[in-house]
């Protein structure tokens, strides 16, 4: 479980194709506090992955084909920005929203439109998902814990204060990026749940 509030930036020092997967290696930059064990779990833009191995390069990481073809890792190079936050421990703050790393999908910035320090962006998703937002409710993109402004039917945007923007990838998107898009978990239980009430020929009585 994660908080959506990003620890740092890493950049992508090596992908290596192994079959199917990829085995990739990000260099954390500064890391606050104990550095994490082998083993861990680590968000890398919203998507909880293993720490496999760790050297003086970077932190290694190994990544399967649906992780591939469903999130942006598949389109990483070396160079590539990555938010990473380490998963959250029991006695910690949960400043954030509970987020899983569980990537639902993927969006396409839309628009993004400067007011001073501030921004805000527009990013296109799949109908189903959006259907799991609601405005001023939470979303994580890019595994960055964000409130939503306004929700449509395949569409929502998001404003952005000036710490996010220099801290998290979110400052260098621009029109036609994929970003990662986790819902909130507590509205998918509701959604589930509720689900069989609103099929075709449900009783609602």
């Amino acid at each position: 479980m994660f908080t959506g509030l990003v620890e740092g930036l890493a950049t992508v020092v090596e992908i290596r194709t192994e079959g199917s997967s990829r085995r990739l290696c990000a260099h954390p930059g500064v890391v606050p506090g104990a550095p994490p064990r082998i083993g861990d779990s680590i968000a890398l833009n919203g998507c909880c992955l293993t720490l496999i191995a760790a050297d003086e390069r970077g932190w290694w990481f190994q990544a399967g084909f649906e992780t591939l073809a469903k999130t942006n890792l598949g389109e990483l190079q070396a160079g590539s920005p990555l938010n990473w936050e380490r998963a959250l421990p029991v006695d910690g703050r949960l400043g954030g929203h509970f987020v899983q790393g569980h990537v639902d999908g993927r969006g396409t910035v839309l628009s993004v439109a400067t007011d001073g320090e501030w921004r805000t962006i527009w990013f296109q998703v799949p109908p189903a998902l959006a259907r799991g937002m609601i405005p001023k409710g939470s979303i994580a993109i890019d595994g960055v814990s964000l409130t939503l402004v306004e929700v449509v039917e395949d569409r929502f945007s998001v404003m952005l204060i000036p710490h996010t923007l220099a801290c998290t990838t979110l400052g260098s998107r621009r029109v036609g990026d994929t970003v990662n898009i986790e819902t909130d978990v507590l509205g998918k239980y509701v959604q589930r749940m509720l689900a069989p009430y609103h099929a075709p020929g449900a009783d609602h009585a």
